[in-house]
This record gives structure tokens, sequence and C-alpha cells, in this order.
């Protein structure tokens, strides 16, 4: 299993302090794809920037599909524009190709949404490798599922990553959903304040 297959099977089975946001967990997946990219050596970071490196099979269909959507040209990319344009829909691609591989149940419906339509992982080998990490606390996962407002059910404090690049990258999901939930923000304030003109005598 790789971490965004992993991250979506916690965001389905471990309650967070909030519900998970589609474009939340999207953000959050690109970063993890990053993360096993940068530990197979198919990228590398430049400071902020995505340099690619080889492109051999990774055994992971959307894995290698990041891989392919690597941006192979210089200045290259930086993490916060990747996060943004390989983000987009993913948690929905996530859960399209886990319900075909048979790792996912439920009925097809809104994607996090509660209630019957909720995908809900399988009893399967795939569901305990996910679990069992998310038990012993594994620094990336936690930082991801953080993210998305799941936090880790336990006292004390997660171990920080001691890789650089992979703290970049974390940073750089964390900004994005705070960016995200700010543009929801001012949305509400928007429709609310239309709401009350045309409410207004």
């Amino acid at each position: 299993m790789t971490t965004p297959r992993d991250l979506l099977i916690v965001s389905l089975d471990v309650p967070g302090t909030r519900p998970v946001e589609q474009g939340d967990l999207s953000l959050a997946l690109a970063g993890a794809e990053l993360v096993d990219l940068l530990a197979a050596e198919h990228a590398a970071l430049d400071d902020d920037r995505v340099v690619p490196g080889p492109r051999p099979a990774t055994g992971d269909r959307l894995l290698d599909e990041a891989a392919a959507a690597l941006v192979r040209e210089r200045p290259y990319e930086k993490v916060e524009d990747w996060l943004w344009r390989r983000g987009r829909g993913l948690a929905a691609a996530y859960v399209v190709v886990l319900r075909e591989e048979g790792q996912l149940t439920g009925r097809r419906h809104r994607l996090l949404s509660l209630g019957a339509g909720r995908p809900v992982p399988v009893d399967s080998s795939a569901r305990r490798a996910a679990a069992d990490r998310w038990a012993f606390h594994e620094p990336v996962l936690v930082a991801l599922a953080a993210a998305v407002g799941i936090e880790p059910g336990h006292a004390g404090e997660v171990a920080v990553p001691d890789d650089e690049a992979v703290v970049t990258v974390l940073a750089a999901v964390n900004d994005a959903v705070t960016e995200l939930e700010a543009v929801r923000q001012r949305r509400r304030i928007e429709d609310a304040a239309f709401d009350n003109v045309w409410r207004a005598p």
C-alpha cells in the first residue's frame, strides 16, 4: 500500500474533529503521493520546487499517474502548485480505483457524505496495514491526517519526520488546506451577505 491509499482508508475509518472535506483530502492525497515519490527517488526537491526523477513503474496505478504528471521542464513546479494541480478531484479518483479493486464498499454516492452513501473500507490486508501504520503513529500519515482534521487519539507529541523535503511537503499541505478553508469562509460570508440583502424589507 501507498501513503495516499493509507490516508484515504484512515479518513474513512477514524472519526475526525470535523467532517473531512473532499477538497482538503484531495490536497493531502497529492502531498502523500509526492512524499512517496520522494521516498522512491522518482522526484526530489530543490528548495520548494519538484525536480522529476526516473519513471519506472511503482506498481501502483495512481502513483504511476502522479509520476507521469510531474512537470519535466525548468524551472519545474513549486510544491504548492503541484498540490493544487494534482489534487483537483484526486479524492474521488482514489475512491473510484479502490472501489474497482474491491477495497471499498457502500453505495455510490457523494464522496465522503455521512450516512449510507459513505464508502466503507472492507476487511482486508490493506485496511489492516493502514490501521497498523495509524496505531504506530507514523509521523507522515499522522501529519497528513491532521491536516484534514483527523487527530491521533493519544497523548504526547508525534515525531517530526527527519527528512527536510518531507517536512517541506507537509508544511505546503497545511498551508494549502488553510488557504482552501479561507476561501470557503469568504464564500460563506458573501452568501450570507447576499441572503441578507434579499431578506431586507
